[in-house]
């Protein structure tokens, strides 16, 4: 079975790229919203192994650390990963029960995957 993952708030050119990695290394299937409104949709109708949020989302400046609380208040027990680059928003991702994250700058690192 393929892994499913939701990509939530990445920019133009971030997103493609970011879902590009996840097929082409983990032959993923990657569902992208860009957002909080647009992932509570496809969440409600879709299952996934993992959702990547990013820190802030591109289209609507929304907080990303504030979507991950949101969500892990509701029940959903899907692995959470922040996207970011820093250090002190990863720490509030784990703190609110998100999996520690990568930064955009990982991408072409084993790490990442």
């Amino acid at each position: 079975m393929k892994l499913s993952i939701l990509d939530v708030g990445q920019c133009g050119f971030d997103g493609p790229r970011l879902a590009e990695l996840m097929r082409e290394q983990l032959d993923a299937t990657v569902a992208q919203a860009s957002t909080a409104t647009e992932a509570k949709e496809l969440l409600a109708s879709n299952q996934y192994d993992l959702i990547l949020v990013n820190r802030l989302f591109a289209a609507d400046g929304t907080s990303g650390t504030d979507f991950i609380k949101k969500l892990k208040q509701s029940g959903d027990s899907t692995p959470i990963m922040l996207v970011s680059d820093q250090a002190d928003a990863q720490e509030a991702a784990t703190q609110l029960g998100a999996v520690r994250g990568f930064g955009k700058s990982e991408l072409d690192s084993p790490r990442v995957l």
